[in-house]
């Protein structure tokens, strides 16, 4: 499997089928899920395969980007997605991370969104990213504004009150 981006703990590759039962356990893991809305969505390995096979990787074909898996690289281990997701209503890629809470509070999302926002620059050659967070994250407001992003607004989404955020990668 081809890592597109290189950190020094995580590396970021696309999804494959053999990722099943990663996603299949940060995606019921409801404290991975408390804050983004889509709770529920998986249930079984059959849901997790479906997000695999007819999200992220038609996402990767149809606009070249998508949420690339998270992995640790002490044991190459599948630990969440952190990646790009294309938002029809704003027209911008949508930045979005998520792993197991053992991962927590080590310092990897902020890793993976600073390497991830420079690909993004250096090599998707994108320029309006944006990102959303619920207020009640504050893990995740201070990860975006620490890498850049400007506070745009808060609004209602998926049930939560969310901080909408962008940043401009092309000056």
């Amino acid at each position: 499997m081809d890592i597109l981006i290189d950190c020094p703990r995580v590396q970021m590759r696309h999804f494959t089928r053999d990722d099943v039962d990663a996603v299949f356990e940060f995606s019921v893991d409801t404290q991975v899920s408390r804050y983004t809305g889509d709770a529920g969505f998986v249930n079984s390995k059959d849901d997790a395969m479906h997000i695999i096979e007819n999200v992220w990787l038609n996402e990767y074909q149809k606009h070249g980007y998508g949420r690339y898996a998270l992995v640790h690289k002490s044991d190459n281990k599948v630990i969440g997605f952190c990646g790009f997701k294309y938002d029809e209503e704003l027209n911008a890629p949508d930045l979005g991370y998520r792993m197991l809470p053992a991962y927590w509070r080590q310092g990897l999302a902020s890793e993976a969104v600073s390497a991830l926002l420079a690909y993004g620059r250096e090599t998707l050659n994108l320029d309006l990213v944006v990102a959303d967070a619920a207020v009640e994250n504050t893990g995740s407001n201070k990860v975006l504004l620490n890498h850049g992003f400007e506070f745009v607004k808060t609004q209602p989404l998926f049930g939560f009150n969310m901080n909408h955020y962008q940043i401009r990668l092309q000056s």
